[in-house]
């Protein structure tokens, strides 16, 4: 009896050093399981040489598409003559690339507005000198000749001659906080037009183009600050330091745009004669190759009309070339993917069904579609005009995966990446090379250089390393799955069961989610769920749990019909469908039925709130995480998007807010938001806390000080909020 015992303690032993270690939520917040990439690529002029940054931030590398090979260092931060920092946080080229532009001590405002203080470094003389001294500057552009920076620092647009000794001069002078912007755009324009610069240098440098914000008569929203900030005498130590900026509600009056031109050598500034439609847009203004056209790119309020207007700079004349129409809305890919050419322009359009290529004259006169097809073209990469080649990825195939492609004038197609997957590229000028970036569901980062017919040149990463360190783990296993709604609609998602899964037992089940228009949560790639391969889910499942998401209708990469479908009705489809994903899994015979959670951030907080909300309670509990919960407290320009004012859709509106749906909320429910929250404001939850009070529903709730909407604010932030996210569930669903 010893000896059979002595065997099986060996056995037992032997079991525990072949068994890897769990995931512990340490390892998903500090354990730095991020696949390696190569940071900042830029393609170089020549056509064979690309930059980018190390791994430090401490030297711009010069590598070869050729051959994948470092070839030059092109500065150096620790041997630059003038330079103080370790590091950049970015950098661009002057057009001979003789200067570069370095980005250093970045503060963020909002998601895509910064200031830095930027330096100019001359690689023939190794030195480094201030591009201002007058204090940090915002979206600094080189003009096309070179000899000028022009940028924004206080809501004004300011010019610098390198000619000059470098010399400063300032464009406008209304710009004020919180009344005149000029040259960048106010908050709502920013975020919802993935864009941060309103200004740009005509082809030969002699003008500039800007719009300005006129946000006088915008709604002011006040938010506390909490956390001392240690400056010295500062009147707030003991109080809340207040912070107040301009957004605008849903229906509520936006910033008045104006469009005007600046003369460099006159010193002349003229209003340009664009014709915006009454409370319209301007999401982009852009010169063309010729300098006497600037391309002004205008949207009316309810987004549906787009017209390209072709404008004289000078005279301010204006005429338009392009207007492209929706029933329901255009999406961003049409002003933000618009490319120009000397001759014509490429624009992307959802006009079959699906976004598409298409190549017009640059008078508007549509030349020919580029691609078609039951499929969506995701980035357009650029055209070689010369042997009439346009480059491009698209979701051919699978709504999951996305490949690179080129397309002759006579429609011949070759697909130049085979891998399955996700993967993206950056092309060299010419489009002879790209760098292609693949991943999948469960494979890291692998970073190649290509000729433009596909062939792998070189591998340049390939992620070795984490692949090796991952192997210490009892990694779970990630899988795709489809099924069908009880009325026919196919929905795809994803899952991740625990390592050691075994099919006679049940599993509680938490489902993660985003579900906003347009989005994509569920395809094959690394950057899959939370954290990077699915790290916290990877916790999770350590944990006993199986991990879902599943995209519902309304979300992306399946056409217009699939992703617009929620028109007018924000909240109607979305949690059905989520509602419909959990009664699939509550089939199977390994899931808990009894036990089913969803949590999600932002929309999918929101949606989190509706799915708790449906008629049919599945959902044992939930997590909404910075969610908006009454879209009448949501911006002008993403809200009206989708459901047009409260005026016009009064009806939508109060279906699809979870105010008035609190009634019918079921299921344990944990409330999170950060307190300085400038996307969706802590309002939403203090709004919907009080209806969940007057409704008599229990609740928790976790705020956090001073956190925007992405809840970082403090070393410790993060994993607390996972943690409690983790000990949510663990409480609730077993």
């Amino acid at each position: 009896m010893k000896h059979l015992f002595s065997l099986f303690t060996l056995f037992v032993m032997s079991l525990s050093a072949i068994a890897g270690d769990k995931v512990t939520m340490n390892d998903v917040m500090y354990g730095g399981y991020w696949p390696q990439t190569y940071a900042a690529i830029k393609p170089m002029a020549d056509g064979v040489h690309f930059a980018r940054m190390s791994d430090d931030r401490s030297l711009i590398l010069k590598g070869s598409f050729k051959n994948g090979a470092i070839v030059d260092t092109l500065f150096n931060a620790a041997t630059a003559r003038g330079f103080e920092q370790k590091y950049i946080d970015g950098y661009q080229f002057s057009p001979d690339e003789q200067l570069i532009l370095l980005q250093t001590r970045t503060k963020s405002i909002y998601r895509n507005s910064f200031t830095a203080e930027h330096y100019i470094y001359s690689r023939k003389n190794n030195k480094v000198e201030p591009l201002s001294q007058n204090g940090a500057q915002q979206v600094p552009k080189f003009s096309p000749d070179g000899t000028m920076i022009a940028f924004v620092r206080d809501n004004n647009l300011f010019l610098v001659k390198l000619m000059f000794n470098n010399a400063e001069s300032q464009i406008t002078t209304d710009g004020e906080f919180r009344k005149i912007i000029n040259g960048i755009p106010d908050w709502v324009n920013e975020e919802e037009f993935m864009n941060n610069c309103s200004y740009d240098f005509s082809a030969d440098s002699k003008m500039i183009a800007y719009i300005k914000y006129d946000e006088s008569e915008v709604m002011m929203y006040d938010m506390p600050m909490y956390i001392p900030t240690g400056a010295p005498n500062t009147e707030y130590d003991d109080f809340c330091a207040p912070y107040s900026f301009k957004y605008p509600v849903a229906g509520a009056a936006n910033s008045k745009l104006s469009v005007h031109s600046y003369d460099i050598k006159s010193r002349v500034t003229r209003q340009l004669n664009v014709n915006i439609p009454e409370e319209g847009y301007i999401p982009r203004i852009k010169f063309t190759k010729n300098p006497d056209v600037l391309a002004v790119l205008t949207l009316n309020r309810h987004q549906s009309v787009m017209e390209i207007l072709a404008v004289n700079p000078r005279s301010g004349s204006s005429k338009t070339i392009l207007r492209e129409e929706s029933d329901t809305y255009l999406n961003e890919q049409v002003y933000a993917g618009i490319e120009f050419y000397d001759k014509h322009f490429v624009l992307q359009s959802e006009r079959s069904g699906y976004n598409q290529l298409y190549l017009y004259t640059i008078d508007g006169i549509l030349v020919r579609p580029i691609t078609k097809g039951e499929f969506e073209v995701k980035h357009f990469y650029g055209w070689d005009s010369n042997k009439n080649e346009f480059y491009y990825s698209s979701n051919e195939g699978s709504p999951l995966r996305e490949y690179i492609y080129k397309v002759n004038a006579k429609g011949k197609k070759t697909k130049l990446t085979t891998k399955e997957g996700t993967n993206s590229a950056v092309f060299s000028a010419g489009m002879k090379y790209f760098i292609n970036t693949h991943s999948s569901i469960n494979s890291p980062h692998t970073v190649t250089t290509n000729d433009n017919n596909g062939k792998v040149i070189k591998t340049l990463i390939d992620n070795a390393n984490l692949k090796e360190r991952l192997k210490k783990f009892d990694m779970p296993t990630k899988e795709f799955f489809t099924f069908k709604t009880t009325d026919g609609v196919e929905l795809n998602g994803w899952m991740v069961k625990p390592a050691d899964f075994d099919e006679g037992k049940q599993y509680p089940v938490v489902m993660f989610q985003y579900s906003g228009p347009y989005s994509q949560q569920v395809h094959d790639s690394w950057y899959m769920g939370n954290y990077g391969n699915a790290m916290f889910e990877s916790y999770m499942a350590g944990e006993g749990f199986i991990m879902v998401c599943v995209d519902g209708r309304g979300t992306g990469g399946r056409g217009t019909e699939f992703g617009k479908c929620t028109y007018l009705n924000i909240g109607q489809y979305e949690p059905g469908d989520q509602v419909e994903a959990a009664k699939y899994l509550g089939s199977l015979p390994y899931v808990d039925k009894n036990n089913i959670g969803i949590w999600g951030w932002s929309f999918g907080g929101y949606n989190t709130l509706m799915s708790m909300s449906q008629d049919e309670a599945v959902f044992k509990a939930g997590v909404a995480v910075a969610a908006p919960t009454d879209w009448r407290f949501y911006d002008t320009i993403y809200t009206e998007r989708y459901m047009r004012t409260p005026k016009e859709n009064k009806e939508g509106y109060d279906a699809g807010s979870a105010i008035v749906n609190v009634n019918k909320l079921s299921g344990n429910l944990l409330l999170i938001h950060g307190t300085a929250d400038d996307n969706v404001h802590l309002r939403n939850m203090i709004r919907y806390t009080h209806a969940l009070t007057q409704a008599n529903k229990k609740f928790e709730m976790a705020i956090y000080p001073d956190s925007n909407h992405s809840i970082y604010y403090g070393r410790n932030t993060r994993y607390h909020l996972f943690e409690k996210i983790a000990e949510f569930f663990k409480a609730n669903l077993k």
